[in-house]
């Protein structure tokens, strides 16, 4: 099975020396919303060892860690390379759609009630490991199903 790169086109992530990141921010549905509010809310302070920065524009839909930035956006759209033929990787009770970037990988959540997208630079390689901390926070707030 193949996964197919989908582009970020249009979608800039910039850091600089006071922590904040720019991260495009999603639009999600008024279901995918309330949930990742709640994810939000819930979203640790440290990932693979990595402190919490501040992503712009500031949005409960957007969070980052480290530098370069580990970054999350919830109420993605469902990834162009998510198929019933798409193989999935569990890590801690939740299933993510693994996309191998330029420089690093894209994760994606499956059969959640919202898209949740994590972006790992290569620099951190295994990159699989800052889905470890993410993995509570999601369980506990975003239901399983089909967004």
């Amino acid at each position: 099975m193949a996964l197919a790169l989908v582009s970020m086109a249009g979608c800039t992530f910039t850091g600089d020396s006071d922590d904040s990141v720019a991260l495009a921010v999603p639009t999600p549905s008024a279901q995918a919303a309330a949930v990742c509010r709640a994810l939000h809310k819930e979203l640790p302070t440290t990932v693979n060892g990595l402190k919490r920065g501040t992503a712009e524009p500031a949005s409960d839909y957007t969070a980052v860690w480290g530098d370069p930035a580990v970054r999350l956006r919830c109420g993605v759209p469902r990834p162009e390379a998510m198929d019933s033929a798409t193989e999935s990787a569990g890590v801690n009770g939740v299933d993510w759609l693994p996309e191998k970037r330029k420089d690093g990988y894209r994760f994606t959540t499956v059969l959640r009630r919202a898209y949740v997208e994590v972006t790992v630079p290569g620099k951190y390689a295994p990159e699989v490991n800052a889905l470890l901390d993410l993995a509570k926070a999601v369980k506990k707030t975003v239901p399983k199903g089909v967004a």
